[in-house]
């Protein structure tokens, strides 16, 4: 699509600056601005819907929305609405729970935007989903971008503990080893995506991509056939999905230090909880005085490293 492709880089720019999922703004920028092709994205450059409300002292435009002639902000470039859409995220004390969010959490963060009262239609949250499932936008949730797209002296590219992939003329990631040769131009994006497995409360996990079985990541990771379905405490011949948290070690008793409460959010289960933050089910229940098969309503407060206060 036209609009990903020119919003791409930009959209992983400010997720490296401030957390906000790649996905969760090109989804909205797509959703709130019709790809770009709204009155407000057209004739003000704003892609995000954003109304001037108080603090705004910038350019504005009019423009019909929940009431006649509300005051819109104006920005002269596409590029300062996504800079602002970013700071009006963060700076914004509603939006403040959303940070605690890990950034590959793209449900997490739609459903929060529209608990936090970004937009009015009641769907927003599934329309966000459903906008990154469809056209993929999940792939930029791991990744950061190099414009320059600069070699080293050696013309090679180095990445520490990173894994590199480069983008061919077609904008296909090719995958090069840590000093391998850039497989494509000079002028080529380089996309430097987090090392694959990742450490979640001492455990380590990897984020499962498009097209991976369990087997597969079996065979990947050296590991029996019981192991990857037990240590992530599902059922034997479970088949994995694109973006899903799988641990490749026992999940532990609490979570670390610094993660007390987690406050259920709509849609969120133990198990779902437990996988967040690397804590057995069984633990969830038992800190909580939940039984199984019991859920958490929306709004409660789970404790993640001991027992509930009794009130």
């Amino acid at each position: 699509m036209n609009y990903i492709n020119q919003y791409k880089d930009l959209a992983i720019s400010e997720m490296n600056r401030s957390g906000i999922p790649a996905s969760i703004t090109l989804a909205q920028g797509i959703v709130e601005s019709d790809y770009g092709r709204s009155r407000l994205a057209v004739e003000a450059n704003n892609h995000f819907g954003i109304k001037c409300h108080n603090n705004w002292s910038g350019r504005t435009i009019r423009h019909d929305d929940d009431a006649r002639n509300e005051c819109f902000r104006k920005y002269r470039h596409a590029e300062e609405s996504y800079r602002d859409h970013t700071d009006f995220l963060v700076n914004g004390s509603r939006y403040a729970r959303l940070f605690e969010l890990s950034r590959t959490d793209y449900v997490g963060w739609a459903r929060g935007l529209k608990e936090a009262g970004y937009a009015t239609n009641p769907d927003y949250a599934n329309m966000l989903i459903r906008k990154i499932e469809e056209l993929g936008l999940h792939q930029y949730d791991l990744a950061t971008t190099n414009r320059a797209g600069k070699r080293s002296s050696s013309g090679k590219v180095a990445s520490g503990n990173m894994e590199t992939v480069g983008l061919d003329n077609n904008n296909v990631a090719v995958a090069l080893d840590n000093t391998a040769e850039v497989a494509s131009n000079n002028n080529a994006d380089i996309v430097v995506i987090p090392q694959r497995v990742q450490t979640k409360n001492r455990v380590k996990y990897i984020i499962v991509r498009s097209g991976e079985s369990a087997s597969l990541l079996e065979k990947e990771f050296d590991m029996l056939r019981w192991e990857l379905a037990r240590y992530n405490e599902l059922e034997n011949g479970f088949e994995p999905y694109e973006g899903q948290i799988l641990y490749l070690q026992p999940k532990r008793n609490r979570a670390e230090v610094g993660n007390e409460t987690h406050i259920v959010r709509e849609g969120e289960t133990i198990y779902s909880v437990s996988q967040l933050y690397g804590v057995k089910s069984q633990k969830l229940r038992e800190y909580n005085m939940l039984r199984e098969g019991e859920e958490p309503v929306a709004g409660t407060t789970l404790w993640l490293r001991g027992l509930r206060p009794v009130r």
